[in-house]
Parts: structure tokens; sequence; C-alpha cells
């Protein structure tokens, strides 16, 4: 291990990997490893060598070895030599040869990969302003978590979550939306899709399962994965038409918030959908995507408080904080606790516990409920400018689902969706239509429709995002 490995980073602040082999004895085998390390390119130009002293210790060779391999390659070129600076790898205007997958004689312009060229505005649903993430605040709460954090922390981490966020998720999620749970009840995971993972993949529920007919794709293709057949279920202006529901065993919805067509389920559909779980013994999968973010209209709680042990209550921080941290829960009926754990496995493999415990401190602190507040008023105004854009530009468009959440659905006269995603794409515009989202085995008729997601575009680039979506309308 001697002759190959050299951990200096307490020194020089790099771990350098050389391999003494071939002809010559140690000091040219030094050197040639050295000399290849620069001209491959794991040693950048700049770098600092570790001293004689220090190299020799590693390697296992004489001082005087290491000092007459530096001084041959300071004569060379490939390293220089100052007092009080040490030895380091020479500076060059390029390396000594491309990399081994470029040709040898390949342009330094070829060399370069290109830069994928992204859209100039981006409108598409999903995601929130990640420019307004708090970092200040976040990071303090992730100082506490790591300060206060006990030693098992750093171990394998409990396939249920950390019993702290478990127990903050429980006091949020009563308080802010209606849930009726308990920390044992609870399940961290890495978003709805993880959890759509665990509950089908992992043998925990089974199809046939009834979706409502406009919906992420992306969590179809997931349900197919697993073996399960959906049922679309109609939509009207009141939400999913629950008496439609037959013998499917359970039933995915968006109750506070229909993605992507917007509003609430009907108080009545959704009495009447734990009725139909209870004379079926079937599960309600509740999709609690955006429910902090309403405007127009009082909060709608969640369905689960109407029945815990009938519905499975799905959230994650995705669209409130930022989807990069991959933190979700799953508020679960005491019978199906044992076996979702089971389909986890005996340890965390998806949830960071520093990030859950960090998560934790920023609910408790009270930092999580200041920046949806925050968030909610700036959602707000993004949506008002959006409303007020289109009755100045585009009068003839309707707008709708626009009282909560974080997207808005333009209606789009019969035929034109897809010429207008084309104007909107020749505009640098990036952004959905309804087509997107449809069941493609339901019965409900097409809908022209673009899905602007409001809440994408950092501030200064709203401005201009909206001016070009205005333009790429199809006229009355």
């Amino acid at each position: 291990m001697a002759d190959s490995w050299v951990n200096a980073a307490e020194r020089i602040g790099v771990d350098l990997h050389l391999e003494l082999t071939g002809p010559g004895g140690r000091r040219a085998a030094l050197i040639r490893a050295l000399r290849e390390a620069v001209r491959g390119g794991r040693l950048a130009p700049g770098t600092r060598l570790p001293p004689y002293r220090s190299l020799a210790a590693d390697l296992g060779v004489a001082r005087n070895t290491v000092a007459d391999a530096y001084a041959e390659l300071v004569a060379e070129g490939w390293l220089t030599a100052r007092q009080g600076s040490g030895t380091r790898v020479a500076e060059r205007a390029e390396p000594l040869r491309p990399p081994a997958r470029v040709p040898k004689r390949a342009p330094l312009r070829e060399m370069a990969p290109p830069r994928a060229r992204g859209p100039r505005h981006d409108l598409r649903q999903g995601t929130p302003d990640v420019s307004a993430f708090p970092r200040t605040a976040w990071l303090a709460s992730y100082r506490r978590a790591l300060q206060q954090a006990p030693n098992e922390v750093f171990g394998p981490g409990d396939p249920a979550g950390r019993r702290e966020l478990r127990e903050a998720l429980t006091e949020y999620l009563a308080r802010a939306r209606g849930v009726r749970t308990a920390p044992d009840r609870i399940v961290i995971c890495s978003g709805f899709a993880h959890a759509l993972r665990l509950l089908f993949g992992g043998g925990v529920l089974r199809g046939p399962l009834a979706v409502e007919a406009y919906g992420l794709g992306f969590h179809r293709e997931v349900l197919a994965a697993a073996g399960v057949r959906t049922v679309p279920l109609p939509l009207d202006e009141h939400g999913a038409r629950v008496d439609r529901l037959g013998r499917e065993r359970a039933a995915l919805l968006t109750p506070a918030h229909q993605f992507p067509t917007g509003g609430p389920l009907h108080p009545g559909r959704r009495a009447a959908l734990i009725d139909w779980a209870g004379t079926r013994d079937g599960l309600v999968l509740e999709d609690d995507y955006d429910g902090e973010f309403r405007y127009d209209r009082k909060p709608v709680g969640a369905v689960q408080g109407l029945d815990p042990e009938r519905v499975i209550h799905v959230g994650s921080v995705s669209k409130s904080l930022s989807p990069a941290l991959r933190l979700g829960w799953m508020v679960l009926p005491e019978r199906y606790v044992g076996a979702v754990l089971a389909a986890k496995g005996e340890r965390e493999a998806w949830a960071s516990v520093l990030e859950q415990l960090s998560l934790a401190d920023f609910i408790v602190s009270g930092a999580y409920d200041r920046h949806v507040r925050r968030m909610r008023q700036r959602y707000r105004g993004r949506r008002d400018r959006l409303v007020a854009a289109l009755a100045v530009h585009a009068p003839h468009i309707e707008v709708s689902g626009v009282a909560a959440g974080l997207h808005a659905v333009l209606r789009l006269p019969p035929g034109t969706e897809a010429s207008a995603l084309k104007a909107a794409a020749w505009q640098g515009i990036a952004l959905d239509g309804l087509a997107a989202f449809r069941h493609p085995e339901t019965d409900l008729p097409a809908d022209d429709g673009l899905v602007v997601g409001y809440a994408t575009p950092s501030e200064h680039a709203y401005g201009p995002a909206l001016e070009a979506l205005c333009g790429a309308l199809p006229p009355p």
C-alpha cells in the first residue's frame, strides 16, 4: 500500500495516487508516475506537491529519492520550486496532451462538450421559485441540527425516519392541514413517486387503482412499472366523479387542488369518497402536493381527517421548499405501517438523516410557517400579474384553477393547443399542454389548454416570461 497511495491532505490539501512500477528503481518510477499524473491532468497546474519528507514517508522511499525526482522534473519544466512556496505543478497554457477520449489532433474548440441550451422562459409546472429558497434560515436549522445530533444519527437510519421529524410533522399537519395522526404512523420517504413505489412496488397495495382523468403521467408510469392497472375517473367543476368508483381497491386523488385542472373536491364528494372506502373496504391515496398555497378561499383540510384508517395522506416539501431536498412523508392507517416499513427495508436508504433533522428544526422553530406565508404572498402576486396580463392582451382566454396552487390553466379554443405550444416554443417558452396530462384510456372529451407554472421563474424573469406568453397565445 505504501508503494501506491499518498494521503497528504492534512499537509497539502490533496490526496495523490501514485503507482511506482516499471524498471529503473524507485527514483525512475517516481519520476514516471509524477510526469504521467501531470500529463494526464490528474495534477492540475499550480497544485502544490507534498514536501520531500512527507512524500518519502508515505511511499516508503528515501528522502533523497523524492528530492532528486522533484529536481529532475523542475529541470524538465514539469514542476516549479520557489522558496516559501514549495514545489508545484508548472503553469501551462494547455494540457500536454488531450484526454484519451478526445482525438489527439482535435482542435481545442472540439474538446469542450456542447452546452445544452435551455428555454429563455420557464413556465413549466411542478417547481417553486428555487431562487427563493431560504438559505439563511435553512443553514441555521442545519447547524443546530448538526450540533445537537446524537452520535447515533451518523449510523444506519431508521426506515421510519427520525423521530424528531415525525413528531414535528404530527403537530404541523394537524394544525395546518387537519391531519389526525401520531408519530408512529408517519413514515418518511423521498416524495410522492417514492411513496407509490413503496406501496405498490413493495407489495403493500394492489390494483386496480382509480385515478383522476387528468394527472401526472410520471405517476402512471411508476404504477404501470409495478404492474398496477389504473382506471380513469371523469372530472367536472366539482372535481373527480367519485360516484363512478366501482370495484377498484383504492383511489388516488388530489382533493385539495386537482392536478392540473384546479379546484378542490366538493365537500359532498369528499364524504361520498369516504363512504365508498368504508363500504368497499377500499383505500384513498391523498396527494396533498401543494395544500399550503391557497389565495382566494378558505383552507381546504385533508381528506385524511375524515377517516384516518381509510386514507393514506402523502406530502412533501418539493413545492413549499425545493424538490432537491427529497423529503416527503406518508401518514398511514395503523394496519399498513408494518408492511410499508418492511417494503422500505431495515435501513434508511433514501432521505438524508441530517436533512430530516434540519427540516424538523425548521418546522419547530417556526421558520417553515414564515417561509410558506412569505411565498404564499409572492405567488399570489405572480398569479395576479398573470391574470391581469391576460385581461389586457388576451381577454378571450379563460383562466382557471387560480384560487390555489402554483400553476394556472389557460383554456384555449378547440384545436389550438398544439399550435399554441409550437408558438410558445418559438418564443423560447417552456410549458405544458393539457393533453400531456390526460389519461390515455379516459372517455372524457379532450380540452385544449396550457398549464402555466407561474412559480417557476425568478422575480426578475417573470415579467419577460409573461410578455412572451401573451405573444404566443392564439388570437380570438
